[in-house]
């Protein structure tokens, strides 16, 4: 069953999207110099679909996009979720931050509007690098994905 911690409403996790960050417990990759060491622990409150809808009615009209920060336990879990605000409340943008290397072959990415997998290997940085391993990727209107990673890398004024 998927747990959940904490949320919070931010900025910078899917570009162009007000984000509802729902951070997932139980994560089984463990990446050095993870900045969540407490998601690695089986605790929180069971993430539902009665979870979903509460926090529907809560952040309602000041969220675009709901993001499953994890979930690699249960990617099955993730993808009924995704598939509930889809079909529920298709004003949302679904995204999964996965720490995996690839999506399992059970999900079925087009419930997904984002997707950003690779584990954090500190030397090669965040997303926000551009050395970075990890990769964004953002679903088109033919439903093929493209690397949105480099939205994240700033300008360099010269």
């Amino acid at each position: 069953m998927l747990k959940y911690v904490n949320t919070g409403v931010v900025f910078q996790e899917i570009p162009d999207e007000v984000t509802l960050a729902i951070n997932i417990s139980n994560c089984p990759c463990r990446c050095p110099g993870c900045h969540s060491h407490y998601l690695w622990d089986d605790i929180g409150i069971p993430l539902t679909t009665e979870a979903l809808d509460d926090f529907v009615e809560r952040f309602g009209t000041d969220i675009t996009c709901f993001a499953f920060m994890g979930g690699d336990a249960d990617p099955k879990g993730v993808n009924r979720l995704a598939q509930y605000i889809h079909e529920t409340y298709p004003e949302y943008k679904v995204a999964w931050y996965s720490g995996r290397l690839r999506v399992a072959p059970e999900v079925r990415k087009s419930d997904f509007d984002y997707i950003k997998i690779g584990p954090y290997i500190r030397h090669l940085g965040p997303l926000k690098s551009p050395t970075t391993n990890q990769r964004l990727y953002r679903k088109t209107e033919n439903g093929e994905f493209e690397d949105i990673t480099h939205r994240f890398w700033r300008k360099v004024a010269l």
